[in-house]
């Protein structure tokens, strides 16, 4: 197999596919497969207080946190909208975060700066361990990860192709935007809150104490509705182009949202996720770059 590697944007580095994108996207969905994502940043913490800590920083119930059990979780600016998107394990003495690497530098500076007196050390350890996508069905926050020390990188690589298919970011990408997981930064702007992005009872926990943010999450959850959501769009597979990131979608002429990640699926054909205005009728023929393009509800409108 050839690998065709990606040459910009937030996977940069990292392998694109191997030529057989329809083989790879089927191994992946039928858990026989695995991908390397060490191209990602992995930050850790460690002390007593790292879990008190992290629960008081984040969207998600971490202080009783299981060693070895996986969560996505959020860290807000005061108004609610979402900074940053994280998926960390504890150890037992430890915990490893791992997130896009563009944004560890802002998280770092963040983490140090909420220190104060507590019993926490913050270090960038991504020169030492590396992340992989594992074998198996990929779960809810698109693991099951493996947390790997760089020494043992090849082993455990060696030790997954004995059965499994390496596979690239194409088929993990169409995975996760069939899944409807908005990838925070990419499939959202600087206004985007968790409730317009199906994240309430997955990342963000609904029944812990204050986070900075929390007020909005609450406010709109208890009174409202979030102005805008977050739509799966199948598009047009009868043209040949498919949208970019970034582009316009249009209802009766008038601009209604944007466009996030779009992929090739190996069986829906051309997807994409979209930020469109709350009340758009769910019944709506939506155009991106003149190309048709029908919603699945990812979101509630009502």
């Amino acid at each position: 197999m050839t690998a065709v590697y990606i040459e910009e944007g937030l996977d940069k580095g990292a392998i694109w596919h191997f030529g057989e994108v329809a083989k790879e996207q089927r191994a992946l969905a039928e858990g026989k497969a695995w991908a390397d994502l060490s191209h990602r940043a992995v930050i850790a913490i460690s002390g007593e207080d790292r879990l008190m800590w992290l629960h008081s920083l984040t969207t998600q119930h971490l202080e009783k946190l299981t060693p070895g059990d996986w969560k996505e979780a959020l860290i807000l600016d005061p108004q609610g909208h979402v900074e940053q998107q994280l998926f960390l394990v504890d150890d037992g003495s430890t915990t490893y975060l791992h997130l896009d690497h563009e944004k560890a530098p802002l998280l770092l500076e963040y983490l140090q700066k909420m220190k104060f007196m507590l019993r926490v050390e913050v270090s960038d350890v991504s020169t030492s361990f590396a992340i992989l996508k594992a074998p198996g069905k990929t779960d809810a926050i698109g693991g099951p990860f493996a947390l790997v020390p760089r020494a043992e990188l090849a082993a455990t690589i060696n030790a997954f192709n004995s059965a499994n298919l390496q596979v690239g970011m194409w088929a993990l990408e169409a995975e996760r935007i069939a899944q409807g997981r908005a990838r925070i930064g990419f499939d959202t702007d600087h206004r985007s809150i968790p409730n317009e992005l199906g994240l309430l009872n997955k990342a963000v926990h609904m029944n812990k104490g204050c986070y900075r943010g929390q007020e909005t999450v609450a406010k709109v959850f208890n009174l409202g509705h979030p102005p805008r959501r977050l739509v799966l769009l199948h598009l047009d597979g009868s043209s040949v182009d498919i949208p970019s990131h970034g582009d316009a979608v249009i209802l009766d002429g008038k601009e209604i949202g944007f466009v996030g990640s779009v992929a090739r699926h190996y069986e829906l054909g051309p997807i994409a996720l979209a930020v469109i205005k709350r009340m758009t009728p769910a019944d709506a023929v939506l155009s991106v770059d003149g190309i048709a393009a029908n919603q699945e509800i990812l979101v509630p409108i009502d």
